[in-house]
């Protein structure tokens, strides 16, 4: 069943700073959500959704990397290991490219669609957009990951439509 995009949620909407509520359990209506923001990612050519990026503060978020796919409800980082500096983008910054320091490993424990509890060791991108999504339900942005000074450059940028897409914060 398609349900059509959903609208994404854009930077200064109180959704994307709030820390999101577990999910009691993965019903009809949860497994609707997820198919929508599975439409809704691909629709807007992302690689990952988290729900409060539709306005939903559920721990709730979708994963489609090309070779790995899935949904992932009530997620936590078990472990993590090794780091790396990589350029990231997000669906509600648009435009904007900030460097983060990521976990190159992290052991990873979720409910999936048929309320499984998995667990699962991810490496690489796929591991990359776990912890930036995760990062969503917790009310945090790539944004925080840059200086305060950076952030208000950027933040100015944006609002004066000076902003290049260059990338900020590699001193990370």
């Amino acid at each position: 069943m398609a349900f059509g995009p959903l609208k994404i949620r854009y930077y200064g909407d109180p959704c994307l700073v709030k820390k999101s509520r577990a999910v009691k359990e993965v019903g009809p209506v949860e497994r609707m959500l997820i198919a929508a923001m599975f439409e809704t990612m691909v629709a807007a050519r992302g690689v990952g959704l988290a729900a409060p990026q539709i306005g939903i503060n559920e721990q709730i978020f979708v994963v489609d990397t090309g070779k790995e796919t899935f949904a992932a409800i009530n997620p936590k980082i078990l472990k993590s290991g090794g780091h790396e500096v990589m350029e990231e983008g997000c669906l509600s910054i648009p435009r904007v490219l900030v460097d983060v320091k990521r976990a190159k490993t992290v052991l990873v424990e979720f409910t999936d669609m048929e309320n499984r509890r998995i667990q699962v060791q991810l490496n690489g991108l796929v591991a990359k957009v776990f912890q930036h999504e995760y990062d969503h339900l917790q009310g945090k942005l790539i944004l925080d990951y840059l200086s305060p000074k950076d952030r208000l450059k950027i933040l100015n940028e944006i609002k004066n439509g000076s902003y290049t897409g260059k990338v900020l914060g590699h001193d990370n």
